[in-house]
């Protein structure tokens, strides 16, 4: 067996979606088999089905949280195209339950679903913090850009509540250690006094990642996000406090919000933003099947166009490429279509380069303690 084949995804069986109809308040609406199972149940074989059970008397699926007793904080990583070598994650999951996430799969190494488990099963790093703190403060810590929401939103709906990213930028905005966040909820603005004291060290930026001005579209790709007028008003609160601000328009989704990059990176820049990015829909591993299953329930006419432009993007025959360098911007003519509409569109904008950090305000509070 060639490496081709031993990397090809392959469900463990061949499982039809547990569901008919889309669930209210989430992205994905079942939960595919996870590959690093062995066993696996088919809810939808008639011995572990009650066909007689109506809708309405099916519980609703509880977002339950669990303690994530992580050592470490800090995760790196070696990709050459994302911008960052390291990142801080506080949840593991995401509740904003955006269909599309590349992040989905991460789920199945802790056994979980990457379909309707990822975004109701959340782990949760209490200790984010003090460990965020003992790892600043080693000497082996070189001062480099941190990354929150590397991999999760670390603005979900829970972070209202455990304030654990907030715990997390006190620690950054004491040692003045540069970080960048990405996030689609206008919590973000909840934390405007510590961002405006990194600020002024050129240790932070902000990026709101706006996929579609539909408020309709996004009730049903993003449905626990905030809405797009509301990350557009996140954007001019944090632009009005003097903190750097741009923009992702990710994922760009060929036949379902490519027609918006203009009117996106127009209203992002009316509202302040400075800089922005694009990135191509990514669908890795059980992603895939989800997002088919998606478009099944929500856009079943548009399916066949979606798909077919999906793999015109991905040379033609697959849904995804995970190619270093490709993976984010695709290759072929409809991915050199979007890159040329979004560069145009941010030229008119007047959109400018993403501001380069500094590490030169860095301390150890305790050694300036020593000190004194």
């Amino acid at each position: 067996m060639g490496a081709t084949d031993r990397s090809k995804f392959r469900p463990i069986i061949n499982e039809t979606p547990q569901s008919h109809a889309p669930v209210r308040g989430r992205g994905a609406s079942w939960s595919p088999a996870n590959r690093f199972e062995r066993l696996h149940v088919d809810l939808t074989d008639v011995d572990v089905v009650d066909e007689d059970l109506d809708e309405s008397d099916k519980p609703p699926r509880v977002t339950q949280y669990f303690q994530d007793k992580t050592k470490t904080i800090i995760a790196r990583n070696q990709s050459p195209d994302v911008g960052f070598e390291t990142s801080i994650n506080p949840y593991r999951g995401c509740e904003h339950g955006c269909i599309y996430c590349f992040a989905r799969p991460t789920h199945e190494y802790l056994g979980f679903s990457a379909g309707l488990d990822f975004e109701s099963r959340i782990m949760v790093k209490l200790d984010a913090a003090p460990l965020l703190e003992t790892e600043l403060s080693s000497p082996k810590w070189k001062p480099q850009l941190l990354m929150m929401s590397g991999v999760t939103d670390c603005y979900q709906p829970i972070e209202r509540k455990l304030k654990i990213t907030r715990a997390c930028l006190e620690v950054l905005s004491r040692f003045r250690n540069p970080v960048a966040i990405l996030t689609k909820n206008r919590l973000v603005t909840r934390d405007i006094d510590i961002l405006s004291e990194l600020a002024q060290h050129q240790a932070v930026v902000v990026n709101l990642s706006i996929t579609s001005l539909d408020s309709k579209l996004h009730r049903i790709l993003e449905p626990r996000t905030s809405p797009p007028a509301a990350r557009l008003d996140a954007v001019a609160q944090l632009r009005a406090a003097r903190i750097p601000v741009g923009v992702m328009v990710a994922p760009v989704i060929p036949g379902i919000n490519d027609h918006e990059i203009p009117a996106i990176v127009d209203a992002c820049a009316k509202a302040g933003a400075q800089f922005a990015g694009h990135v191509l829909l990514r669908l890795p591993w059980a992603v895939a099947p989800l997002f088919e299953h998606w478009l099944d329930e929500h856009f079943p006419e548009r399916k066949a166009k979606v798909l077919k432009r999906v793999r015109a993007t991905r040379g033609g025959n697959k849904l995804y490429d995970s190619r270093w360098r490709k993976r984010q911007i695709g290759e072929g003519i409809f991915a050199e279509q979007i890159s040329t509409l979004f560069e145009v569109s941010c030229r008119r904008a007047g959109m400018r380069e993403r501001p380069k950090l500094s590490i030169a305000g860095f301390r150890r509070p305790q050694q300036q303690l020593e000190m004194l």
